[in-house]
């Protein structure tokens, strides 16, 4: 999560300790992290930077084997090309390790919103899928929102746990959401 200890005026097994720290015999170790700019944490042995256009073939070429499922035709190049300041790409080793494909809504000044989002099989339960989503959330903030909305189909309870985790609410299944047979779970989370 990035916080480091602050040094105290003694030790107590091997942690710094800050002596009456909450009062009289009240004694704490105490953590901290530095707050900069949005997108200026890091997740070792990650690199995250804002997408690019070019991302957008390598992107679309791992999702439907990293979802297990043909989902490719639901990204378009136009999220890519239009939405690249305000998406995400997580990199190991120059490979590509996981994404989020967002956008701040021209249309409802208080909304942020996440299309896409993928990790790397093996990079599950790693932190990487939380961690992109906190700096989108760190984006939307800066940018003045005050709500992340996005939706997943109601038989992927994997993304329906994750945003549940995530601190989103979800709807119930919606019927033809995004069409005709196209049902879907919508989610919101206030920033």
């Amino acid at each position: 999560m990035g916080f480091e200890l602050v040094p105290g005026d003694h030790e107590a097994h091997g942690l710094p300790v800050h002596s009456d720290y909450d009062g009289p015999a009240q004694h704490r170790a105490v953590l901290r992290r530095k707050l900069g700019a949005p997108g200026t944490g890091t997740l070792e042995p990650f690199t995250t930077r804002p997408a690019k256009p070019e991302d957008f073939d390598t992107v679309v070429g791992v999702i439907d084997d990293w979802w297990g499922r043909p989902a490719s035709r639901d990204l378009t190049r136009v999220f890519v090309n239009h939405f690249c300041a305000t998406s995400l790409i997580a990199e190991r080793d120059g490979e590509l390790a996981g994404f989020v494909i967002g956008f701040l809504s021209p249309s409802r000044p208080e909304e942020a919103y996440i299309h896409f989002t993928g990790v790397a099989p093996a990079w599950r339960r790693s932190g990487l899928g939380r961690f992109l989503y906190e700096r989108f959330f760190e984006l939307a903030r800066a940018d003045g929102r005050s709500l992340v909305k996005a939706i997943t189909s109601p038989q992927n309870s994997r993304s329906i746990g994750f945003h549940k985790a995530m601190g989103f609410t979800n709807s119930a299944p919606i019927a033809d959401y995004d069409g005709p047979e196209l049902d879907r779970v919508a989610f919101t989370r206030p920033l």
